[in-house]
Parts: C-alpha cells; sequence; structure tokens
C-alpha cells in the first residue's frame, strides 16, 4: 500500500470512529418520517410519525396537557436542535399528556419531540395569524443548557508586541 492510501485508510477509520460516539438519547432513537414543520402546515403528513425540535417559545400548561410552542430548526445526528446563524423552520406546538413546569421549560431552551402529526392550530403572534402544526408529543426531552466556554490565549513570551518573534 502506498502512503497516501494508507493516510486515506487512517482518515477513514477516524471518522468512522468520530460518528459512532454521536448517538442519540434512546428517547429519541427509532425511524421517523421526513415531514418539516413548514410542510406539517400545509396539510402534508397528518397522522405521520416525527421528530421535530427547537428552541421553547412559550409553554401553556393546561388541566390534562401541556402544549409548547417552539421555533424549529434542523436536528443533528444525536437529535439536538443545530441552529445556524438567524435561519429558523418555522414554529410549530407540540402537545404532552401532564405537567410541564414552565419554569424548567422555560423560553429558549433546546427540546426535541418525537410524536405523530396532528393538524394545525391558529394562533396569533404579534398582529398576524399563523396556522402553525401540532404535534402530539409521545416524547419531551429537554437538553442540557450549552456551556459557555471562554478561550485564554497563553502567551509564552510576554515581552515585546504580539507575535514578535515571528518576525
Amino acid at each position: 500500500m502506498t502512503r497516501a492510501t494508507l493516510a486515506f485508510l487512517a482518515a477513514a477509520c477516524a471518522s468512522a470512529l468520530l460518528v459512532g460516539c454521536a448517538t442519540q438519547p434512546v428517547p429519541l432513537q427509532g425511524a421517523y418520517n421526513a415531514i418539516t414543520p413548514e410542510q406539517a402546515a400545509d396539510g402534508t403528513g397528518l397522522g405521520a410519525t416525527v421528530r421535530w425540535g427547537g428552541r421553547i417559545v412559550e409553554v401553556a400548561p393546561e388541566p390534562a396537557r401541556t402544549c409548547f410552542q417552539v421555533l424549529s430548526a434542523p436536528l443533528d445526528a444525536t437529535g439536538r436542535p443545530r441552529f445556524q446563524g438567524d435561519v429558523a423552520g418555522g414554529r410549530f406546538i407540540a402537545c404532552r399528556a401532564g405537567f410541564y413546569d414552565p419554569a424548567l421549560f422555560a423560553a429558549d431552551r433546546e427540546v426535541t419531540f418525537t410524536g405523530r402529526v396532528a393538524g394545525t392550530e391558529q394562533v396569533r403572534i404579534g398582529e398576524y395569524d399563523y396556522r402553525l402544526p401540532r404535534l402530539d408529543a409521545d416524547v419531551v426531552y429537554l437538553w442540557p443548557e450549552r456551556a459557555d466556554v471562554q478561550v485564554i490565549r497563553y502567551d509564552p513570551y510576554p515581552w515585546g508586541p504580539p507575535g514578535w518573534w515571528w518576525w
């Protein structure tokens, strides 16, 4: 084998190992339809089993269930919402039996749901009327908050202007 072939095989093995590390939490595993909330808002996929996620906008506890209004986002390999810039996939409503505390399920927390598309609901956001898809959720998975990481640059040569040793 040539060096290029060995390097390629080593990179492929490393990639396969890293992909194996990106596993989904057990409650989110399974096969789901590739219907997006935007498609469901148009009436597509009624009754289809889906996995959707995003950031919580509002939580509304009712006597027998709790409904979440969520700003949708695509999911990564683990099933966690992945926000890229200001792009979002619209909104959806997910309802699940029982009480979910709005203090814990607070606005801007990331959440993933699995369940069935149950139709649409008319909601008013500001002065606008929207038709949002409704999901009858089987699983409500609240993701741990992401930690803010600060990167501190260590300068081994604190004297002189920055980077002077490169000149």
